[in-house]
């Protein structure tokens, strides 16, 4: 099967093997992969080096041939002073090549494809940086799998790699990244309209005239090099491959001939999956944009009539909607704004009217102030009109968060307190109101003051609020000083889904941005405005939440597993090529 065939027949599995991988706090929004594109990039360049991709010529000077010149080019440089005589490797033995490679192939030690040694970037610290300067700092961003990316805007000036002796790149020097992600990768280095240098974390290898520049990063970016990189970093938790290490790692070096054949090819079919990237990056997109814009009829429904409809048009295509877990998770987003807008659930004109309800919490608060078991708080600001986000049904009300939590902070010695269970913004997943984890305060071995919470308050992180972590104690516990404690006056559930929500997190956001550290202090968070039902139908909007949510889970769940198969196939779509 020829490897365009490999890729055509198969392309719904190479264009639907998708991957979330999790953003920061874990839990929903997840950056989604294409795995199974980046799996058949893979498969190329590994048979590449593996010498299936081209028919070899038996015409064609063997490697070995290759590597007499390049030793002779070494050799002439040392004569001539230009370059120091470098230490032998190691001879390879057979326990070391990987597998075994065609009739005139080669393997040989990365070092020893040098004329001159591989060498590190330079040491440059913050202070020698000069954003004027004239000098180019390349950065590890600037290094991507085969590809020069140009992000990085560092520079140093003339002084500074005068006096820290810096080494100057050259066009079509070979960038090899000492760090993930990932590790070992690498880029020729296509020169800038002003003289550069790199960072230490970069290795600079500079090839010979005498083979493909080309061809050596692609086998330097193929598994079969990787591997090898990967091995030396095993357990290690920010594992750096020493440039020593580096020169000793084995490169498969095929006939010079075939090296242009193989660098055509590897671009030919590089180019194939850029083509398919694109096409699955629009769709993706595309998709997104529907379920978005259909999913906002919802929001934007005026009455009930209306939102039946608009439900019932989405309804109609379900299965094609919602096939992603960014999809099902703004479903699941859009539902807790229908609640929180008081649409989910029917209002009952006989319930007793919310203001009624803030009222009470009001005199409730106040009795607490006067028996000494809760602070008096700071008097809350009047909401005016132009402070509502949306209007409410009728009997509902807005007010500020401040009027319906205490906010206990009851600081403590951990040691006291070992038994009990310790919870941190960590182990709280993003959005979601879960703890991911348990464990005791002697087991997470913190050391300074954490508060106590309760069984029922809300315990609600106050560093990067954005993430909205926050979740109902099930049980007594200690958290760290990070969280707010929260005692409820509204129906503890309905308020966790009010604080998980996007009316609660634009406030959040905006709060934030007026701050240097990305922390919600007391005033902040108390005026904050939230919808508060009247107590009715509280405990009804959050199991009808609770409903929906629990069928999204089971949707993502499923999802989850037909992309588990995908992802299979494509490991044994690519196993099976190269073997």
């Amino acid at each position: 099967m020829t490897v365009e065939k490999l890729i055509t027949d198969h392309i719904d599995i190479w264009s639907s093997a998708l991957q979330t991988r999790s953003t920061a706090g874990r839990g929903s929004n997840g950056k989604i992969d294409l795995y199974g594109i980046k799996k058949l990039r893979e498969l190329i360049l590994e048979l590449a080096v593996r010498g299936k991709l081209v028919a070899q010529d038996p015409n064609d000077e063997p490697a070995s041939e290759l590597l007499k010149r390049i030793a002779a080019e070494k050799a002439e440089l040392v004569k001539q002073g230009k370059i120091k005589k470098q230490k032998p490797l190691p001879e390879i033995s057979e326990d070391e090549k990987p597998f075994e490679l065609p009739e005139g192939w080669e393997w040989v030690r990365l070092n020893d494809l040098a004329p001159m040694s591989l060498f590190d970037g330079d040491w440059i610290e913050s202070k020698d940086q000069d954003p004027q300067g004239n000098y180019r700092l390349i950065q590890l961003a600037d290094i991507g799998v085969g590809e020069f990316k140009d992000k990085s805007e560092r520079y140093i000036n003339a002084e500074t790699f005068s006096r820290l002796n810096c080494n100057q790149l050259s066009m079509g020097d070979i960038l090899i990244a000492r760090l993930p992600s990932p590790i070992g990768r690498a880029c020729i280095y296509p020169g800038l309209n002003q003289p550069a240098i790199t960072v230490v974390d970069i290795a600079i290898l500079r090839p010979s005239i005498i083979y493909k520049a080309e061809y050596l990063v692609n086998a330097i970016n193929s598994n079969v090099f990787r591997e090898q990189v990967e091995s030396f970093g095993k357990g290690a938790t920010r594992f750096r491959i020493a440039t020593g290490h580096l020169k000793s790692l084995l490169i498969p070096v095929s006939p010079f001939n075939e090296q242009n054949r193989l660098v055509a090819r590897v671009y030919e079919l590089l180019s194939l999956c850029d083509q398919l990237e694109q096409q699955s990056l629009t769709s993706l997109d595309a998709h997104k944009q529907l379920v978005e814009t259909l999913l906002a009829t919802l929001t934007d429904s005026q009455n009930a009539e209306e939102l039946a409809e608009n439900w019932a048009r989405i309804s109609l295509h379900f299965d094609t909607l919602f096939t992603t877990e960014a999809s099902i998770d703004t479903l699941k987003q859009t539902i807790l704004q229908l609640a929180v807008m008081g649409k989910l659930v029917p209002q009952d004109p006989n319930d007793e009217p919310a203001s009624e309800l803030l009222q009470r919490i009001e005199q409730e608060k106040a009795q607490l102030v006067k028996e000494g078991k809760i602070k008096k708080q700071k008097p809350l600001p009047p909401i005016s009109e132009d402070e509502k986000p949306f209007e409410l049904p009728v009997g509902w009300e807005w007010c500020r968060f401040g009027s319906v939590i205490n906010i206990r902070a009851e600081l403590v010695k951990p040691e006291n307190y070992y038994d009990f269970f310790q919870v941190a913004p960590d182990i709280i997943e993003k959005g979601t109101g879960k703890v991911i984890s348990q464990r005791t305060v002697k087991e997470s071995g913190v050391k300074g003051p954490n508060s106590r919470f309760y069984k029922n308050q809300i315990v609600y992180s106050k560093i990067r609020p954005s993430l909205s972590k926050a979740f109902i104690a099930e049980y007594d516990g200690l958290c760290s000083a990070d969280m707010y404690p929260l005692d409820c006056f509204l129906n503890t559930g309905y308020l966790l889904k009010v604080i998980l929500s996007e009316v609660f997190l634009i406030q959040v956001r905006a709060a934030e941005n007026r701050i240097k550290m990305p922390k919600l202090n007391v005033e902040s968070l108390s005026n904050i405005l939230i919808p508060v039902p009247p107590a009715g139908i509280q405990s009804a909007v959050f199991s009808e939440i609770s409903q929906m949510d629990t069928f999204c889970d089971t949707l993502k769940f499923r999802l989850q597993s037909v992309q588990q198969t995908q992802l299979h196939l494509a490991d044994a779509l690519t196993d099976a090529a190269l073997n």
